[in-house]
């Protein structure tokens, strides 16, 4: 009887483990509202518990680099292949599974800015708006982009002075807390702040597309329920709720 409870009890404890693999994401802010959304879902029919920790780029460029361990990483695609090639993400495994590009937002009662073209945009940028976004040190990707462009077209030293830089995070709160009357940032970070109005996106001739890759770790202990996840980041669901949130 004794030998009976405990084969039963061992049974028990290895199905239990099978069912709460814990899988550690590193995504990039842009995504985490995506995962966040489908985590439920895929946690009961993947039967896997996901631990999900996110930064910018360039925080997550250093995490790896200093050997955090994890199990599947959503990174831009220029990173993936760095770590693919360094050897921390295992090749034949990255997907491509999502595209998103930069918008506007303004606070919720405010009168919304015209950006339909790149002269809309400058007029915008000299107006007297405090705007926020990703301040490029951190390493977010928008943000280094946003700088470039603003020298691109004339108006860094005037956006300088009214900047409200964000380290990290969804730049859209600031509009929520009155620091900023106009946030830029990438289209999904955007939608996932309450409270504020979307505006639009950059006019097609100025706008930046980051892609997101999923990867799994070389050092992953949980190989099958990695794979299972980055698979189900392109099935129906996933896409529907890209689109929800601003993705493409």
């Amino acid at each position: 009887m004794k030998s009976k409870l405990a084969l039963a009890v061992f049974l028990l404890t290895a199905f239990n483990g099978a069912q709460a693999a814990e899988i550690k994401v590193l995504t990039t802010g842009a995504f985490k509202p995506v995962l966040l959304a489908i985590a439920p879902e895929l946690e009961a029919s993947k039967h896997i518990t996901l631990n999900i920790s996110n930064g910018t780029a360039g925080e997550l460029n250093k995490r790896i680099e200093s050997g955090e361990r994890f199990d599947v990483a959503i990174l831009t695609d220029s990173l993936v292949s760095k770590f693919e090639a360094a050897g921390s993400l295992d090749k034949g495994t990255a997907k491509n599974v999502a595209k998103v590009g930069i918008g506007v937002a303004v606070p919720l009662n405010a009168p919304k800015p015209v950006i339909s073209t790149v002269n809309d945009f400058k007029s915008m940028l000299h107006s007297e708006a405090r705007i926020a976004y990703i301040d490029p040190k951190s390493g977010g990707s928008s943000g280094i982009y946003l700088t470039g462009l603003f020298d691109k077209l004339g108006v860094s030293e005037e956006v300088a002075r009214k900047a409200v830089l964000v380290n990290g995070g969804l730049v859209g709160t600031k509009l929520v807390d009155g620091e900023a009357s106009v946030a830029i940032h990438q289209i999904s970070e955007l939608l996932a702040v309450p409270g504020i109005q979307f505006v639009g996106a950059l006019p097609a001739e100025i706008q930046s597309y980051t892609t997101y890759t999923a990867a799994m770790a070389k050092s992953s202990q949980h190989a099958k329920d990695s794979l299972e996840l980055i698979k189900a980041l392109g099935e129906e669901k996933a896409v529907r709720l890209l689109q929800a949130k601003g993705m493409e």
